[in-house]
């Protein structure tokens, strides 16, 4: 019978381990016996429970991190509405533009800052590529066309600045054009500061590496791959090329009235975060936290003069630019 004795050990039996059994047709025990086969089957359904438990952890892990970094933005999307709030009781306009490589982080900035604001004060401007009725209009126009009016706020996810940099170096405008516009934008710009609009001019710069990842992420991952274009597929072959327009650019284009600022974007967050300072400091309104740090991070915020500064320092050094 299973379970009797099995074996001897100084006189006295030894009971061997008791076996699984069931009861067979006609109320028989039989014996189960429990493969090779089947212990493999359960060792690897214990692995997918833990694995699958490793990955609810880091869910809630990477939840409890995101909501940390909602907590720390919200005081700075409070003035946000208190600009807001300025800007239409003043009959202000101001104008903020978000520049940068792809994958740097502009729409991700964009949304945080405007995720509480009034939809009735405020716009984001992202405009596709020209129309034919547009090819034959001043450059500036179809963008003039989105200015804010009085107590608005407009928000351009890339802006005319595309002839500085994209256009040139996939060849959408002619070497004319590009120069052109280089030589006109400063006093473009001068004018409309006169005039009175608050204009503030962001370039998010990250690193070859950091694009590279987040390209891979966007092509891994099916919820960001739409983010993936086929102008983003070229962007790191083309990235020396890019960097060449960027030092032209920032070195023409940053004047006292119309200065550039320079976002590190290798950490999202903090990039965000100095962001909002920037555009904070740049105006005078009521009821201001005192209590609030609205100095931007000297690691994360460098002044387009400045960067100019850093790239020719790094070209004598390595032969070359590297961001």
């Amino acid at each position: 019978m299973s379970g009797g004795p099995a074996l001897m050990n100084n006189g006295r039996p030894v009971m061997s381990e008791p076996e699984e059994v069931s009861q067979g047709l006609g109320g028989d025990v039989v014996p189960i016996s429990r493969g090779a086969g089947q212990t493999r089957h359960l060792e690897q359904t214990v692995e997918q429970l833990e694995q699958e438990l490793r990955d609810e952890k880091k869910k809630v892990w990477q939840l409890r991190k995101q909501h940390g970094r909602d907590i720390e933005l919200q005081p700075y999307q409070v003035e946000l509405l208190k600009l807001q709030r300025h800007l239409e009781q003043h009959g202000k306009k101001m104008i903020v533009l978000f520049e940068g490589r792809d994958a740097a982080g502009k729409g991700g900035t964009i949304r945080r800052v405007t995720r509480y604001m009034n939809k009735k004060h405020y716009r984001v401007v992202a405009l596709g590529k020209p129309t034919e009725e547009q090819r034959g209009q001043w450059y500036l126009q179809k963008y003039v066309a989105q200015f804010p009016r009085a107590g608005e706020i407009v928000l351009f996810d890339r802006s005319w600045y595309n002839r500085a940099m994209v256009e040139p170096v996939f060849g959408f405008c002619t070497p004319k054009e590009h120069e052109d516009f280089l030589r006109g934008v400063v006093g473009f710009e001068k004018d409309l500061v006169r005039q009175g609009t608050i204009l503030v001019k962001l370039y998010f710069s990250v690193s070859k590496e950091e694009q590279k990842r987040r390209f891979d992420r966007r092509r891994d991952d099916p919820l960001r791959r739409w983010k993936l274009s086929e102008i983003d597929v070229q962007a790191q072959d083309l990235w020396d090329a890019f960097t060449e327009r960027k030092y032209e650019m920032l070195d023409r284009t940053h004047a006292h009235v119309a200065p550039w600022t320079i976002i590190r974007s290798a950490n999202k967050h903090l990039a965000r975060v100095n962001a909002m300072r920037v555009m904070l400091d740049a105006v005078d309104y009521e009821d201001r936290d005192l209590s609030l740090n609205f100095v931007p991070d000297p690691e994360i915020v460098v002044s387009g003069a400045r960067e100019v500064e850093l790239m020719e320092a790094e070209r004598i050094k390595r032969g070359k630019f590297s961001q």
